[in-house]
């Protein structure tokens, strides 16, 4: 207890003298925090007259207190929504609750072009008596940590905008919705030229700098009425912010900008002074810069509907989503460019037009993917063959891009040469099974990227059709039976054994054949079309009702099929289809002989010939091909086995044929002056176009073809 008369020593008490002295200092701490707090502090009357505001009010609002004191907010601030705040504080008058962490915007007179954000808390003030006698107002300016949470939020947004996509165009308009209306008014991106084609920008050199105007955003239409189009190319002068930008590679930030300045009057387009008569006021020009490279600039303005200029602070902010944009606008650029190469690697290797023949009619199609570089491995071929023959081929390789397209384009080299040795299908696929663990071993002894390894598991259809006997042999390696559509419009699958992909090991391939009926479709397409069948069954019923059209033309029928499977191909999936239409030759076209192995059938052949080759109006072709037949019955009367056949074919070439039982076959050389012999196929390779040799399982057949527009040797 405190001793009578006396303060109190343990803070529980205050003496009678010590009591107006206390309540002198309460006074002088509640006038100190009043006056010296940074945090804005305003009392209002029952009425919402401001009876009382601190120094740090007064510098927020921008208006002294003494021209305040005694209004009510939407009397003296007309700047702010008063509206809202003064339901706010009636709300707390009336209610007696609290509102905590309130945020409003606005403008004062001392920053008239500058938005702010104030947080605000209320409270009610009531007497001893608890009569209401106000209300309290703390005011708190974040402005700062305002835009530095929109700042992040816009990072966010841009991160999760932006490069969504592997297109050039594609990601800069994203970069230019992100910018606006969030930080300007109109945001263009502009390219090099070259770079949305996927090509190496150029390097910016003195004088005018050439600009491709790839996207942009504006907040009200207007403004971009009287500027270029998408992709139109602009120039801008050297001493523009745009020029320096790209040369030097650092951004421009021009708080004000009118038609007076230099470069803006001395550009040859007035576009530029239409911009700023739509009240352009204040610009900021950005380079786009990945991996060292200048792909093009960024330009963003301010117009009229923004009053406030672009600040240092801005232009840090659009530094970092430019140089986002700018990575994703560099991949993709590099994406487009493997893409064109890709593409344009493969179908240099696909057949652009179908070579001149008259076993099928052709009829073919490809569609690249629409990812992996839009390059998977398939392909397909049309060969003409010996005989009239022709044949057909198509294929996958496994993975995707440039490399499945270097594999592509060696099974494709492969295939041709040993297709012009008139090999079986079956020996054709043997042989390239046993080229892919070379092509392989070689890749990995050369110490590179084992590129070749796609190679293994790839997958080859090969045909061959006659049109003299209508027979068609095929064997696969791995890859879907072709679909045989015959007269009646009857559809089926070859019965083709599968056998095993490339390079897995499995050397045998078991070879098909049949007899296709003249204006029979012969379709051999790719794995992925088999893929989507076997996704969607009802699929089939109609593929087979548009194969089946018999009345359509083949081309019809290929791009009709090809726009049915399309839209259910995976992405990474392209779409290679060869449809043939079979032919077969007129019997009028060929002519048989067998002969005897007796020397004396010599002259007899070249007669039967000589009659036959009148009888098609060939007599230029008759001497030239009565030496032909001389040479080629000799050499099979004096070194070969019978039985022995002559054949003649009259089609695009004249076709002369030998057919022997032996495996063997005579080789060109060049004679001696002194030698009796060794000449004759000399003579026949210097009277016709072609020669060579096919074997098959009787033997073996030289063939030597003539033009019908040849001069004969004789």
């Amino acid at each position: 207890m405190g001793i009578p008369g006396k303060a109190s020593t343990d803070g529980h008490g205050t003496g009678p003298g010590e009591r107006p002295q206390r309540l002198d200092e309460d006074r002088a701490i509640m006038d100190a925090l009043f006056t010296q707090s940074p945090v804005g502090v305003a009392v209002f009357d029952t009425q919402l007259r401001l009876v009382r505001a601190n120094p740090a009010l007064e510098r927020i609002h921008g208006i002294p207190n003494d021209q305040v004191l005694g209004h009510r907010l939407s009397e003296v601030l007309t700047e702010l929504d008063t509206a809202g705040i003064e339901s706010r504080l009636a709300r707390v008058l009336e209610t007696g609750l609290p509102v905590v962490g309130a945020e409003y915007h606005g403008r004062t007179p001392a920053e008239p072009g500058r938005d702010r954000v104030w947080m605000t808390s209320s409270f009610a003030l009531n007497g001893p008596d608890g009569r209401r006698l106000g209300v309290t107002d703390v005011v708190i300016d974040i402005t700062e940590r305002h835009r530095a949470r929109e700042r992040l939020a816009l990072l966010d947004d841009a991160d999760a905008r932006i490069g969504t996509t592997l297109d050039v165009t594609r990601t800069a308009q994203e970069l230019a919705d992100v910018l606006v209306p969030r930080l300007a008014d109109l945001a263009t991106i502009d390219l090099l030229d070259g770079v949305a084609a996927g090509e190496e920008p150029p390097l910016p050199g003195a004088g005018r700098i050439a600009l491709r105007l790839t996207a942009r955003k504006a907040s009200h239409p207007v403004i971009a009425e009287d500027l270029r189009q998408i992709g139109e190319i602009q120039e801008f002068p050297a001493d523009s912010p745009h020029a320096e930008s790209l040369l030097d590679g650092q951004p421009r930030l021009l708080p004000a900008v009118g038609p007076d300045v230099d470069w803006v009057r001395n550009s040859p387009d007035p576009r530029g002074r239409a911009l700023l008569a739509q009240g352009a006021h204040s610009l900021m020009v950005v380079p786009l810069r990945a991996r060292d490279t200048i792909l093009g600039v960024a330009h963003l303005y301010r117009t009229g509907t923004r009053p406030d200029a672009f600040e240092p602070d801005d232009l840090v902010l659009v530094q970092e989503l430019v140089a986002r944009a700018a990575v994703g606008v560099d991949n993709a650029r590099r994406y487009t460019g493997e893409r064109a190469a890709a593409v344009t690697l493969q179908q240099s290797m696909l057949p652009r037009s179908v070579p001149d023949q008259s076993a099928v009619r052709i009829a073919h199609h490809y569609r690249p993917a629409r990812a992996h570089a839009g390059v998977s491995g398939c392909w397909f071929d049309v060969i003409p063959l010996s005989g009239a023959r022709v044949a057909l081929a198509v294929g996958d390789i496994p993975g995707a891009g440039i490399e499945a397209a270097a594999c592509m384009g060696q099974i494709c080299s492969a295939l041709r040469i040993l297709a012009q040795l008139d090999l079986a299908p079956d020996e054709v696929l043997a042989r390239l099974d046993d080229m892919v663990p070379r092509l392989v071993e070689r890749e990995h002894t050369a110490g590179s990227a084992p590129i070749m390894e796609k190679l293994v598991g790839a997958t080859c259809l090969y045909a061959v059709y006659d049109p003299v006997s209508r027979r068609c042999v095929m064997a696969s390696a791995g890859h879907p039976p072709p679909v045989v559509v015959d007269p009646g419009d009857r559809l089926r699958f070859a019965e083709l054994p599968s056998n095993q992909p490339l390079g897995q090991g499995d050397p045998v391939f078991e070879p098909h054949e049949m007899e296709l009926a003249e204006g029979s479709t012969l379709a051999l397409y790719t794995r992925s079309l088999r893929h989507v069948l076997e996704a969607d069954p009802s699929l089939e019923r109609r593929l087979c009702a548009i194969m089946t059209q018999s009345r359509r033309s083949a081309d019809e029928i290929c791009r009709a099929v090809a726009d049915a499977i399309t839209p259910e191909l995976a992405p990474q999936d392209d779409l290679a289809l060869l449809l043939a239409r079979t032919r077969s030759l007129d019997a009028a076209q060929v002519a048989t002989w067998d002969l005897p192995p007796d020397p004396a059938a010599v002259s007899d052949a070249r007669s039967l010939a000589a009659r036959q080759v009148h009888q098609w109006g060939l007599e230029d072709l008759a001497f030239s091909t009565e030496l032909i037949i001389s040479e080629l019955v000799t050499n099979a009367i004096r070194h070969a086995t019978p039985p022995i056949r002559l054949r003649l074919i009259r089609d695009r070439m004249l076709i002369v044929e030998v057919s022997d039982a032996s495996s063997t076959s005579p080789h060109i050389r060049r004679a001696a002056i002194t030698d009796e012999g060794g000449r004759g196929l000399f003579l026949v390779a210097r009277c016709s176009r072609h020669w060579g040799t096919r074997y098959h399982a009787t033997g073996k057949t030289i063939w030597a073809e003539q033009s019908l527009t040849d001069v004969p040797l004789g």
